[in-house]
């Protein structure tokens, strides 16, 4: 079982914590994406974060970019938008998905770094 997996407390599938989600981006060949609109990426994302926005369908078609065997983590503002990415990809065949719970705004809220640029 992957390291970010064992780290959710509800189990395989469960929105990991920020420092969770922090340590999941670590494990080897760790995919993040984040699926906010280009202009909520511009405005501040993850280190490393791609962005393939979900509400425009860009992860939809884009999805075969992603490796589905390496751990794809995704987050949005919120993490309405990111559960529903991340179902999403688990029924595209993709094996270690995860979400970062309450999305950027409780990374920020930990106090944990964003990308302004």
């Amino acid at each position: 079982m992957p390291l970010f997996l064992a780290c959710t407390a509800g189990g395989p599938g469960a929105p990991l914590s920020p420092s969770a989600f922090q340590e999941a981006m670590r494990a080897p060949g760790a995919q993040v994406v984040d699926v906010r609109t280009a202009a909520e990426f511009a405005s501040g994302h993850l280190e490393g974060a791609r962005n393939l926005d979900w509400t425009g369908s860009v992860l939809a078609q884009r999805m075969e970019e992603l490796d589905k065997e390496a751990p794809v983590l995704v987050y949005c503002a919120s993490g309405r938008r990111s559960a529903a990415a991340a179902q999403a990809l688990r029924e595209g065949g993709f094996l270690h998905v995860s979400d970062l719970a309450g999305g950027i705004g409780a990374w920020q809220a930990s106090g944990l770094p964003v990308i302004d640029r």
